[in-house]
């Protein structure tokens, strides 16, 4: 069994940043990655990384804004959010998976583990 906990999250003005970690615990993963929901709304693929190949994978709209990464040593995944936009506004979720294949990483639905969510508000 994998557990995710997540933190960092909250509110900011629109162009500026923040930056979520999810750290993991129980067996290595494949793929980490990060899904955003509003409500009513499916949640939506916002990055990936490949935990050890380090290759990164993104929606195009953050890509520029949004860089995912690991530490070196540890179990803990980042999203830094620069640029932030008033729809980047969501609950942000980390997702992993030990035997997701790449052409599913952008699928909520082959993610077998999820963190609890954190919300990110940006303002106008």
């Amino acid at each position: 069994q994998v557990q995710l906990v997540e933190s960092g999250g909250g509110l900011v003005q629109a162009g500026g940043s923040l930056r979520l970690s999810c750290t993991f615990s129980g067996r290595t993963l494949r793929y980490i990655a990060w899904f955003r929901q509003t409500p009513g709304a499916e949640r939506e693929f916002v990055a990936a990384l490949n935990w050890n190949a380090r290759y990164t994978y993104y929606a195009d709209s953050v890509k520029g804004r949004f860089t995912i990464s690991r530490d070196n040593a540890g179990n803990t995944a980042h999203l830094q959010m620069n640029s932030l936009k008033p729809d980047d506004t969501a609950v942000y979720y980390c997702a992993g998976d030990t035997g997701i294949i790449l052409s599913n990483i952008r699928y909520a639905a082959h993610y077998d583990y999820w963190g609890q969510g954190t919300q990110v508000t940006v303002s106008s």
